[in-house]
């Protein structure tokens, strides 16, 4: 009985995330009606509570795929109730990446929940582990286009539509910067079972560097033109434009004052 209830408690929705969650319903839709006096303040809640929301299915993506791949001490350690508060780098998870998204407008990947490795067996459960998290992100980037793809924009507030086009470029950069195969992202993890055990080892000390390597090629103007361009294109096979991502952004930053630009749209 014991046994039991901690298990069930191990795997119960954190009021914490359910806070997060009320707040993205509720800035959502005063979004959508209009009600915030300022639709910017509105807009900046309901992108940062809905990006945070993204990062705990990222982190809750790990852990859960490792339960299920034999490492049955995550529940124990929180991973399960998707409560920010458990991960092992709250920092690295939460913190950086809305700091991230509130200066660049970039989707920063957060850091991984511990996964303890010797519990597992099996290279393809280790790589799908690692592959687990930026795949939610990718999957939450196909729910805010889907409006966009299946033509479904009608009656859709422009405040509305630029905050899911700024939500989705979030997680087409995350999802991409993750599956990059550099030690310490997702992408390394997702091959680093399938090598041999020497070049791991060499590999192993640049692990906790690798994220801010990538972000240093990311400041060189040429990186960053070649990435945002394979950005764009992706974002504009799922129907969205520059303009309702820029838009989106410049909603986001209500401190700058409005954008009559867009304030104009039809």
């Amino acid at each position: 009985m014991t046994t039991a209830t901690t298990r069930h408690s191990e795997r119960r929705i954190s009021p914490v995330f359910a806070g997060i969650l009320a707040v993205t319903a509720v800035t959502g839709w005063a979004t959508w009606t209009g009600f915030a006096e300022q639709p910017g303040v509105a807009v900046f809640l309901f992108v940062t509570a809905a990006w945070i929301v993204s990062l705990c299915l990222h982190e809750y993506a790990h852990a859960r795929t490792a339960l299920h791949s034999g490492d049955i001490s995550v529940g124990a350690k929180g991973y399960l109730t998707l409560n920010p508060l458990k991960y092992t780098h709250a920092l690295l998870s939460i913190v950086l990446p809305v700091i991230f998204v509130i200066m660049g407008g970039i989707g920063l990947p957060g850091g991984a929940v511990f996964i303890e490795r010797g519990r597992i067996r099996g290279r393809w459960k280790h790589s799908l582990i690692s592959a687990a998290g930026p795949l939610t992100n990718v999957l939450f980037a196909l729910v805010c286009t889907a409006p966009f793809w299946l033509d479904a924009l009608d009656g859709v507030p422009n405040d509305f539509r630029f905050a899911l086009a700024f939500l989705a470029l979030l997680q087409v950069t995350a999802a991409l910067l993750n599956f990059l195969p550099v030690p310490g992202l997702d992408g390394y993890g997702v091959i680093e079972p399938w090598l041999s055990y020497g070049i791991r080892r060499q590999v192993e000390p640049f692990a906790p560097f690798g994220l801010l390597f990538v972000f240093a090629l990311l400041w060189l103007p040429a990186v960053n033109g070649v990435f945002f361009d394979v950005i764009d294109t992706i974002l504009k096979s799922l129907g969205i434009s520059d303009f309702e991502t820029y838009c989106g952004q410049e909603l986001y930053r209500f401190w700058q004052g409005s954008n009559e630009f867009c304030s104009a749209a039809p």
